[in-house]
């Protein structure tokens, strides 16, 4: 694991800024900038991207192609809309408010589209203190594209998430090869990796944690203080997915919520 704190991942516009060569794998990448009415202009290359409004509204324009993104107030205020920008993309991006780009190196190139806010999965997972919120926005299942994977995780202020602690990073019929990496908002919380080594960092807003292997979790949000996170995963599976192994030491946890209740702050997102 790699502990970034905030500040120390800056280039130029962007307030973070992680390519594939930065994090010492081939996949996985990362921008966030805060526009404060300063456009941001860029090419996407071999890399495709999502424009993500962490807080506030921008407008996107993309191969003469323009979307406005409504955003919103917080990360903790919902699901956001985003824009999908492919590979060998022209794009300028305005507006008020702190903006993500999640990213991976790909080879096929899709069509420029709008994510609505409104058709962004919302799954609650876990029960009791392990009960988490995770908006499914560019999982497999709900949005087509080559290589990249990205989902948010919001975890109430004592609980868990990223638990029981798993892993992807060895091939199988049940778990693909990713490259991870958490950047938080919130907090502060606590990251832990282990399996190829022990690594316990605490985190909150703009810190990011890279998991090139190993199992990772629990992610704990201190009580009192909600934690968000943006995975961005990418692997060479021709076939994007999430499938992953649990530690096999705490893989019983997950039967242990059948007889707990969901956390009532997170009950009744749907």
């Amino acid at each position: 694991m790699t502990y970034i704190p905030h500040g120390t991942a800056a280039s130029g516009p962007w307030d973070v800024e992680i390519t594939p060569e930065a994090a010492g794998w081939t996949y996985a990448g990362l921008r966030v900038v805060d526009l404060a009415d300063r456009p941001v202009e860029l090419s996407t290359g071999e890399e495709e991207m999502l424009v993500l409004p962490l807080s506030g509204a921008c407008d996107v324009v993309a191969d003469g192609l323009r979307f406005s993104l409504t955003g919103r107030l917080s990360v903790f205020s919902g699901p956001t809309d985003f824009a999908y920008l492919p590979i060998d993309a022209r794009v300028t991006i305005t507006g008020r408010g702190r903006v993500a780009l999640p990213a991976a190196r790909a080879t096929r190139r899709f069509p420029i589209r709008y994510g609505p806010a409104d058709a962004v999965p919302v799954e609650i997972r876990g029960a009791g203190q392990a009960t988490r919120q995770v908006n499914n926005f560019c999982s497999p299942e709900a949005f087509d594209c080559d290589k990249l994977v990205a989902v948010e995780v919001i975890t109430p202020g004592g609980n868990w998430s990223s638990y029981p602690p798993h892993k992807h990073d060895t091939p199988s019929e049940h778990e693909a090869v990713l490259e991870e990496i958490y950047y938080f908002e919130g907090g502060p919380g606590y990251q832990r990796v282990y399996g190829t080594h022990e690594t316990l960092a605490e985190v909150s807003a703009g810190d990011v944690v890279l998991v090139p292997h190993g199992y990772h979790g629990p992610s704990m949000a201190a009580p009192g203080y909600d934690l968000y996170y943006l995975n961005v995963l990418a692997g060479p599976a021709d076939k994007r997915s999430m499938a992953f192994s649990d530690d096999p030491r705490h893989a019983w946890i997950r039967d242990s919520w059948a007889d707990q209740p969901v956390d009532p702050r997170l009950g009744g997102a749907s």
